[in-house]
């Protein structure tokens, strides 16, 4: 829970401290950029081969050669004298944590099962909810106390004692592989993984990058990367060997639905923060630190709402996950009504009853739908499931920031607040389509 606090925080906490990282290291814009999607592009990258390494091979291993590496490049990061040593830094952090995560969920499968399996996802999302929303409040307290010079240096210095700690208690209480157990001797799907890579990143680059390259041409990568896809499921189907997906699971309904619920909740649980802060402190020019404090409660209410969601789960399945969803359309309402009705520097108070409402639907969401999408594979290829439901998140995380950002910075001219209601009603879509999805399989479960 703690690797996957430490690697969900860092896709987040960096967006307030930009503005010092560009005066420390006299950053341009496109620097900026990559120092926040680099992570997010080499994180994506890295979960599908990474889980069926650690599947085949050692989740212990993996899981701590994930840690040190993250520790080490967080300290690169924390410690870079030019941008391209804090850009390099950060693609290295994305690929470890890349590593890290698969390793998580397959874990949690190897070492549990059915009702504690739910508790135990149960704590996942919490650690993903609290770390995604709390990064901007934890970020903003390391600048405002350690100072622009070298609070931006901290956000990724702070990563070092967590990782050294971790490597020993890893090393002694996660489970070895039985030595009886036969080994697994496949092949890795050297072809699977470079046309996997290929597509995902042709995938992400245009969202990523869609301020820095000008013109229309770059979605056309997007066409050419599904076509990529295609040629990648060709192969998956017809590899002689174990593949690197196995593609069977895609027709089990609870895992099908659940990545695609993922996928768009994903779309609009991340572009929510990104709006959010970029109104806070751009349109109502609040501090790092009190941007933070003003999505805390999202952050309170997801934690909390996650443990009794992963406890629900087994008793209440899919319906967990449709009530979540409705209380965060309800939140996210209640938020945009709070914007009209106390306009101004007032509206962090203003925002702060909704915003709560809005995390305790998520907290019903996130782990219980890991719980459900995962509870029927089994345990063996626990790692590269996770990979797969996780590269969905990552891919969704990357379209809502992107069209929830451009809708809010093509309204601007209307007024902050009417931009940032105009982002949120992409965000709200993004969730009913999710919410779709869990009706569906309501209604054929039925």
């Amino acid at each position: 829970m703690v690797a996957a606090f430490m690697t969900g925080l860092d896709v987040s906490i960096v967006n307030v401290a930009l503005p010092s990282i560009r005066a420390g290291l006299h950053a341009t814009e496109d620097g900026l950029q990559w120092t926040v999607s680099g992570y997010a592009l080499t994180f994506g990258l890295l979960l599908i081969p990474a889980g069926r390494m650690g599947d085949a091979r050692s989740r212990r291993t993996l899981f701590m050669w994930g840690v040190a590496l993250f520790t080490l490049s967080s300290a690169a990061c924390g410690l870079a004298w030019n941008m391209t040593v804090l850009i390099t830094a950060r693609l290295v952090q994305g690929m470890a944590a890349g590593a890290v995560n698969p390793q998580v969920s397959g874990l949690i499968q190897q070492m549990f099962q059915r009702r504690e399996r739910g508790r135990a996802f149960g704590a996942l999302g919490a650690a993903i909810g609290v770390s995604t929303a709390a990064g901007p409040l934890i970020g903003g307290a390391l600048v405002t106390l350690s100072g622009p010079e070298l609070g931006w240096r901290w956000v990724f210095l702070v990563n070092v004692p967590i990782g050294l700690v971790l490597l020993p208690l890893a090393w002694r209480v996660l489970p070895a592989p039985r030595q009886d157990a036969p080994r697994r001797r496949e092949s890795m799907d050297p072809v699977g993984v470079l046309l996997l890579g290929v597509g995902v990143a042709g995938l992400l680059l245009p969202f990523i990058q869609r301020h820095q390259w000008e013109g229309n041409a770059k979605w056309l990568l997007i066409p050419a990367s599904l076509l990529v896809l295609a040629g990648f499921v060709t192969w998956e189907r017809f590899y002689w060997r174990e593949p690197l997906v196995n593609l069977a699971l895609f027709r089990k309904r609870s895992y099908r639905l659940g990545t695609g619920i993922a996928l768009f909740y994903f779309a609009g649980f991340t572009g929510i923060f990104f709006i959010f802060t970029m109104y806070l402190q751009s349109g109502l020019h609040y501090t790092a630190l009190l941007a933070g404090l003003s999505i805390t409660p999202f952050a309170l209410g997801s934690a909390s709402a996650s443990v009794v969601g992963g406890r629900l789960v087994s008793r209440a399945g899919r319906r967990v996950v449709a009530i979540g969803l409705i209380t965060v359309i309800v939140g996210l309402s209640a938020t945009m009504a709070a914007t009209v009705l106390v306009p101004g520097p007032g509206v962090g108070l203003a925002t702060a009853l909704p915003l709560l409402v809005a995390g305790v639907g998520s907290g019903l969401v996130i782990s219980p739908n890991q719980a459900i999408t995962l509870s029927e594979v089994p345990p063996a290829g626990g790692g590269s499931a996770a990979g797969v439901l996780q590269t969905g998140q990552r891919l969704g995380s990357a379209i809502g920031i992107a069209t929830a950002g451009s809708t809010f910075f093509g309204s601007l001219g209307e007024g902050w607040a009417t931009a940032f209601r105009h982002g949120l009603m992409v965000i709200m879509l993004f969730v009913v389509i999710a919410l779709s999805a869990a009706a569906y399989d309501l209604a054929r479960t039925r």
